[in-house]
Parts: C-alpha cells; sequence; structure tokens
C-alpha cells in the first residue's frame, strides 16, 4: 500500500498554502515536521462503524488489509476497534480550526494533529484504533492486549506505528494510529 505524495499536483499545494496561512500554519511545516503532503484518497470503500456509530473509509487496498487483520486478531481473541479512518482535507482543516477557536496554541495543536494536506488519514490508509474498555485516543491504548497484538502482528498485514515515541516528526506518542506501509 503506497502512500501518494502530492507533491506534483500545483494547485492542490497552493489551495494547501494557503489553507495554511488562513491557519497560522508556518510555511515551512513540512521541512520543519518533516512530513509529506498527500493527497486525498480518490476511491474509498466502507470498512463499517467506529466506535461512535459513524460509517468509516479506507482505500480499497487498505481495506482490504484491515479486515484481514481484524479478522485474525479476533482469531487470536483480539477486539480493534476503529476510532477514526479517511479524514478528508476539509475535515482536518475543521478540526485544526476548532481547536485554534477553543485557545489552543497552534504549536500544541501541531504535535497532536498534522496540518492539513499532511495527515495519512487523507489517504485512506490510515486507522485510529482503540480496544474494549480503553478510552480512545490515549497512550493508555499502549497497555492493552491490542496493542501487543498489532506491534507482533500488524506489519504481516502491511501496516506500522506512525508516531512512536521520540518520532522525527516531532508529533505526539500515538500507540492508536496504523497506516499501511508502503509497497
Amino acid at each position: 500500500m503506497s502512500l501518494h505524495p502530492a507533491s506534483e499536483n500545483e494547485d492542490y499545494r497552493a489551495s494547501i498554502t494557503a489553507m495554511h496561512r488562513e491557519l497560522g500554519i508556518p510555511h515551512d511545516y513540512e521541512r520543519r515536521f518533516a512530513l509529506r503532503l498527500y493527497t486525498e484518497a480518490r476511491e474509498l470503500v466502507p470498512i463499517g462503524t467506529d466506535i461512535y456509530g459513524r460509517l468509516q473509509q479506507l482505500a480499497p487496498r487498505a481495506a482490504e488489509h484491515w479486515q484481514t487483520m481484524r479478522a485474525r486478531a479476533q482469531q487470536d481473541g483480539i477486539v480493534l476497534l476503529v476510532v477514526s479512518a479517511f479524514r478528508s482535507v476539509d475535515y482536518q482543516r475543521g478540526l485544526v480550526a476548532r481547536k485554534l477557536a477553543a485557545g489552543r496554541p497552534l504549536q500544541e495543536i501541531l504535535k497532536v494533529n498534522a496540518a492539513p494536506g499532511y495527515s495519512e488519514h487523507h489517504t485512506g490508509c490510515a486507522l485510529d484504533l482503540t480496544a474494549t474498555g480503553t478510552a480512545p485516543l490515549k497512550t493508555a491504548f499502549e497497555t492493552t492486549g491490542a496493542f501487543t497484538w498489532l506491534t507482533q502482528h500488524a506489519g504481516h498485514f502491511g501496516f506500522r506505528l506512525s508516531y512512536p515515541r521520540n518520532n522525527r516528526h516531532g508529533i505526539a506518542y500515538e500507540p492508536w494510529h496504523w497506516a499501511c506501509l508502503p509497497d
């Protein structure tokens, strides 16, 4: 599963630059955080509902890998629950804008949310996961059997932990965020 960079699409890059300017995201964000610009997935398929009952989607090949991985985990007695999958650039913009409006400093926001255009969620190849009885999007997920299982087996299904502790992107440790490995 490859995560396609959007660097070749100048119109897309220009729209992201304008969005960043609107949000106050630094012009050197890409370099500073060592993240790639990603386009949105062109094709998405449903993968069921998340823990909030919302329909979630992934790119077709990612969905196939996810379904296979989830079934194998269930065979091993592990239940993997989806918190979030595909997110559009506009959704990501709104997420950052809401946090800014609530008074959170931009540098704090960018440690927990990639800027619009730079989230693996745009590709349709990323999932935020949790386990039964565990609050979503909390580091406590690392203490679950689900996290242990993912650490041992996710690579066999094409997934990797995107933001381990002390990652080079300066993004907070996210034991719940798993993305497909590039081909």
